[in-house]
């Protein structure tokens, strides 16, 4: 299926970048709802008065200020019901446990405990950090990124900014070491955990841990215009893990790595097939990409993640690019003969500096969704809702002081003072070729069962089966898979075809393939399975198909983890969430 004429991966970058000013003072939002006013402040990232970026406006007709601007953003108001998640409470903070055996971990996950914590406040841009590809930074570079990571791992173990207490960061949050705070629950539980993953705090948490991170290596070296370099791996020349990672000596390398099949010149499996051909790699990696960023997201939360207030079980949902590419390459990284250690578990994933490198392309990835990705193709970008503007957590900063940020104040990142690299984005208009799937779903008929008589079900083989759609003809509709229930404690992966002609699993360059789903394991004291849900966007694909007027389709699930571990509830067909039009 590999094609060379999909295979665009000229590798471009603008000279120069714009210049961006000083944003002014903070502003204050007035929101009002039925039971009170909600006096809301919010830092210049989302203030009216945000520069203009042309590259933005150009492509969505945005105007000043951007897709967060208090021009454009109408918030959801507060009501007696609102729950955001709240930080954590430190001295809460415990052990988490292996699932295996219910044993403490190698290593305590909580950081410094204190009660003096400042309400932090993004500061002036006065000069714009710019975040380079991992792949094309200079020697010099190099040379001070190693020595801040080396200053880093040479503070002392109770310093906050320790590399390893940095590492620390990721299993606390992501592990069971964290409790929701006391009387976010609804019922009597008091060891429920607090959970950044498959969720809308996915992005926020993960940039606010990036952007702190990012402003300690700053201090490591005394040069607070240090960014953080991102791996492109969304792009050909990107798709092997950066050389600067791979010199033993350095301070950047990690023992802990795939050492059999991701060292250089492996090429990054994005979909975890184990295919071996570079170039079918390439084009399944391409294909992926347009899947996760574009093809399969019906609304905003399709790519952040569903709604995770407190009281809320863990795990809702995760949203495109954090159950399918990110979730890949931290597997494809880690060592599979250590359990997936370091970058392919939660709970030492930070232990590898590769892994702020990956993060970095991930919440790039963010901002390309929100503002290079044309509105037809995706309308809908934004979350205006109270609980998700307001959950919040704590980092130390580069001055060990303890803050607590807030959502709100993330969903920009020139308001936060820092940009990236332009890299050509090959898989923007990688649309797969059409199929046609006429005579496969008619046998399908006759040999496969519908939905409704075969689940629940263990998914550890390939599974087919006909699912009646919610409404004949071209309507918007989404693929549902309810009550998906997955074992925490090991890597799990699936795809999802619809109508494959060919059943060639390894390749994902055509237009049958409509997601995945992928979680990496972690190690809790709480439920070593929980439930979580996944909606996948039929719209495009009925159109490459040509089967927007049949009836029902044939569902191919294709597990490719190592044994099992998931169980899937139903599986049906919704009319889809009707788009919202951009902001005028």
């Amino acid at each position: 299926m590999a094609n060379l004429n999909y295979f665009p991966c000229t590798t471009t970058l603008s000279s120069s970048h714009p210049t961006f000013p000083k944003p002014p003072a903070s502003h204050r939002l007035q929101i009002t709802s039925e039971n009170k006013n909600v006096d809301m402040e919010t830092n210049s990232s989302n203030n009216i008065s945000q520069p203009k970026v042309d590259r933005r406006n150009m492509l969505l007709g945005l105007g000043s200020g951007g897709l967060y601007s208090a021009a454009n953003l109408v918030i959801t108001p507060r009501d007696s019901s609102a729950t955001p998640v709240q930080a954590p409470v430190l001295d809460r903070c415990g052990k988490a446990k292996d699932l295996n055996n219910g044993k403490d971990i190698d290593i305590n996950c909580c950081p410094p405990d204190t009660d003096q914590i400042v309400e932090y406040r993004v500061p002036p841009v006065s000069q714009m950090k710019i975040r380079p590809s991992a792949h094309r930074v200079s020697d010099e570079y190099i040379f001070k990124y190693n020595m801040a990571i080396d200053r880093m791992k040479r503070l002392p173990k109770d310093d906050p900014r320790n590399f390893f207490q940095q590492a620390n960061i990721h299993c606390a949050y992501c592990n069971g070491a964290y409790k929701l705070q006391e009387g976010q629950l609804d019922g009597p539980d008091p060891t429920e955990v607090l959970q950044v993953h498959n969720s809308w705090l996915f992005f926020p948490f993960h940039r606010w841990y990036l952007y702190f991170y990012e402003r300690i290596l700053g201090k490591m070296i005394n040069d607070p215009t240090f960014a953080l370099p991102f791996w492109n791996w969304d792009n050909p020349k990107g798709m092997t893990i950066p050389p600067m990672f791979l010199e033993k000596k350095s301070a950047l390398y990690n023992e802990k790595r795939s050492k059999n099949d991701s060292m250089p010149p492996a090429v990054v499996d994005l979909g975890l097939t184990g295919e071996k051909n570079p170039l079918q790699l390439v084009t399944n990696n391409l294909t992926i990409m347009y899947n996760d960023m574009i093809r399969g997201n019906s609304d905003v939360y399709g790519f952040m993640g569903k709604e995770y207030r407190q009281g809320d079980a863990p795990d809702p949902g995760p949203g495109s690019v954090e159950r399918s590419s990110h979730t890949s390459i931290h597997w494809w990284v880690g060592d599979p003969e250590k359990n997936g250690e370091d970058m392919g578990n939660f709970y030492t994933a930070g232990r590898d500096p590769l892994f702020y490198c990956h993060h970095a392309n991930v919440d790039r990835m963010w901002t390309l969704w929100q503002y290079f990705i044309p509105s037809n193709k995706v309308p809908d970008k934004r979350i205006t809702n109270f609980d998700f503007l307001n959950a919040s957590f704590l980092f130390y900063d580069e001055n060990k002081q303890l803050v607590r940020v807030r959502v709100r104040d993330c969903l920009d990142n020139l308001g936060m003072g820092y940009d990236f690299e332009r890299i050509d984005l090959p898989w923007l208009d990688y649309r797969p070729p059409s199929q046609t799937a006429g005579a496969r779903i008619r046998r399908a008929n006759t040999i496969s069962k519908l939905a409704a008589t075969i689940f629940p079900l263990k998914l550890d083989q390939i599974v087919r089966v006909v699912v009646k759609k919610a409404k004949k003809g071209k309507a918007d509709e989404e693929l549902v898979l309810e009550d998906v229930e997955v074992d925490t404690s090991k890597f799990l992966k699936f795809d999802v075809f619809v109508n494959d002609e060919d059943d060639n699993s390894f390749e994902l360059d055509k237009a049958s393939y409509l997601g995945t789903y992928a979680q990496l394991p972690r190690k809790s004291e709480t439920n070593k399975t929980v439930k979580t849900s996944i909606n996948l966007k039929l719209t495009d694909l009925y159109d490459d198909m040509d089967i927007a007027d049949d009836d029902r389709i044939l569902v191919t699930l294709v597990p490719r983890n190592q044994g099992g571990g998931v169980t899937i509830g139903n599986i049906k067909i919704i009319e889809a969430p009707p788009a919202k039009k951009p902001a005028a």
